[in-house]
């Protein structure tokens, strides 16, 4: 039998190329979302999926959910995420409240009910998305780089404190990606010409861009890998130079 993995926000996006590239190259897939009938889709088009319907942020629903599945994972992929544009001092605190619950808070609940159920078995790998922002961060976009900031460090320390016992803890930091909650940022040609012209390798990402950095990390060539952000971005982060002239 195949690995087994559970891919949060897998029922859209990013979450769902992963779930499509893992499928293809034999995993099992359980698709953690918190809007039933886009669960219910998803998993009608991979044979062997499993629904699991809650919302990261509810600690209770999130071990029931695990609780109820027959297996436990080999692999979790914290993906579920949300952003609130605009400037952070024109923000409220619930905005900003809301974007840390889901990207980082979320994140830990989940890796922890992973960890409680692969320390029996002293085996296990959990890969969270963390974003460019956690290296750069965006105007107007709010609470987002310091959640995703918080999330690398988040694994960084589920890998110092668990990489005796077994499992390990690594994340993928995604740049100028075109899916997922960057979809309407692409709908304008302008904006989609000027971001994939600053990118080194000349092009915008796709989510199966990192679905393949997923399925690396959690092969027999990452085994070695603990505690690591991959960046994943063209070299968009590096490229600053790029768009500065030199005098």
């Amino acid at each position: 039998m195949g690995k087994i993995a559970i891919i949060t926000g897998g029922a859209n996006g990013i979450g769902a190329a992963i779930g499509r590239a893992l499928a293809s190259n034999g995993y099992r897939i359980g698709v953690l979302d918190r809007v039933a009938a886009e669960v219910s889709q998803f998993c009608d088009t991979l044979p062997g999926s499993v629904p699991m319907v809650c919302d990261v942020t509810d600690e209770a629903a999130v071990a029931a959910a695990f609780d109820a599945i027959d297996f436990v994972p080999d692999l979790v992929v914290n993906n579920a995420g949300i952003v609130r544009f605009g400037l952070l001092a024109e923000q409220s605190a619930s905005d900003f409240r809301a974007v840390i619950e889901v990207n980082l808070i979320g994140a830990y609940i989940v890796t922890r009910q992973a960890v409680l159920r692969m320390m029996a078995r002293q085996s296990g790998h959990v890969i969270s998305l963390t974003s460019i922002n956690a290296y750069s961060p965006g105007p107007g976009a709010g609470a987002y780089p310091a959640s995703k900031c918080g999330v690398k460090q988040l694994m960084r320390q589920f890998a110092l404190e668990y990489g005796e016992a077994g499992l390990r803890f690594n994340s993928i930091a995604p740049g100028f990606i075109d899916g997922g909650m960057s979809t309407p940022i692409y709908a304008d040609p302008k904006v989609r010409a000027a971001r994939a012209g600053g990118v080194p390798l000349g092009r915008l990402g796709t989510p199966e861009d990192i679905a393949h950095a997923v399925l690396y990390l959690d092969s027999d060539g990452g085994s070695y890998v603990n505690g690591h952000d991959l960046v994943v971005d063209g070299g968009v982060t590096h490229a600053v130079l790029k768009s500065l002239p030199r005098g």
